[in-house]
């Protein structure tokens, strides 16, 4: 898995540390950077990217695509992308959200699922030049609402957001453009992501949703065999295997780390019964949760 980089990381790695405060941020791409490569991580933010000048290769999971052309770029915290300019000239315009920002209406439907943002979906769009002056003309209206008094300018920049997406929704996906990798390893790649996605738990009360091959599958749209087979081909483990060992990995965390007790523990891994939580610790690991923290204390 690569690396994750938080919001904050990614304002100090451009010296951007007085980045305005809240959720929500947008920029000019020739005011925020200079022809500045980004490498080849997921972050824990969305962004919505409109190019309008320069030269480059932009990477989206094993997705390549060459830019000498006006691109529109949603990104989400399950996709790794990377940036290398090819020219020293860029233009353009970013916004920079958290999940959070959007209000209730939005994410009762979550961003991860949209077209745009979800795992398989097309994050690369070429716009025509109707659009871009349209686009700009939104990007625009954002940074200048930003920066005003307006008590309520958040609401009307989640409006804009929307706008963002849905002018998206409306560019059909150019194929062409881009090169993929082995059919196997785009798969597995990503298959941890979206199970990786799901840690660390930070409350009792929030079950992860994904815990079997099948569930796994259904998401990523492919058959659980098709899933398997490419996943023992890039990593020699099933998807059991992995999930399974992340899982208890997550367990033994809480358990050595949290002062939850074992049903909540077991809750918030999936298990509806604590019976049943202790039985799957104990398959995989050869002893039951309390006794493996009740070692893990003696030994700290």
């Amino acid at each position: 898995m690569k690396a994750v980089e938080r919001l904050e990381d990614f304002y100090h790695r451009f010296n951007n540390d007085n980045a305005l405060p809240g959720k929500f941020n947008v920029y000019k791409i020739e005011d925020f950077q200079k022809t500045t490569p980004l490498p080849h991580y997921r972050r824990d933010f969305y962004k919505i990217s409109l190019l309008t000048k320069g030269e480059g290769l932009i990477s989206y999971a094993d997705k390549s695509y060459k830019i000498n052309q006006p691109i529109l770029t949603y990104s989400n915290p399950l996709i790794p992308y990377s940036w290398e300019p090819l020219t020293k000239d860029e233009e353009g315009y970013f916004c920079l959200f958290k999940e959070d920002f959007m209000d209730h209406m939005l994410r009762a439907e979550s961003l991860s699922q949209s077209p745009l943002f979800k795992i398989d979906g097309e994050h690369v769009l070429f716009p025509d030049d109707q659009m871009v002056s349209f686009v700009k003309n939104v990007f625009e209206k954002m940074i200048s609402e930003l920066l005003s008094p307006y008590q309520n300018k958040y609401q009307l920049l989640r409006s804009y957001v929307q706008i963002l997406i849905h002018e998206g929704l409306k560019i059909k996906p150019v194929d062409k453009n881009f090169q993929t990798g082995h059919s196997s390893e785009r798969i597995s790649h990503l298959f941890s992501a979206l199970l990786e996605q799901q840690f660390p738990i930070v409350s009792p009360h929030h079950p992860i949703k994904l815990k079997s091959p099948g569930q796994m599958a259904s998401q990523l749209a492919v058959h659980p065999n098709h899933l398997n087979r490419a996943v023992r081909e890039t990593t020699g483990k099933t998807t059991s295997e992995l999930i399974a060992a992340r899982i208890i990995k997550e367990a033994k965390a809480l358990l050595i780390y949290s002062d939850w007790d074992i049903t909540a523990i077991g809750y918030c891994l999936g298990f509806n019964y604590s019976s049943n939580f202790n039985i799957y610790f104990k398959k995989n690991t050869g002893e039951n949760p309390t006794d493996f923290r009740r070692k893990s204390v003696a030994y700290s």
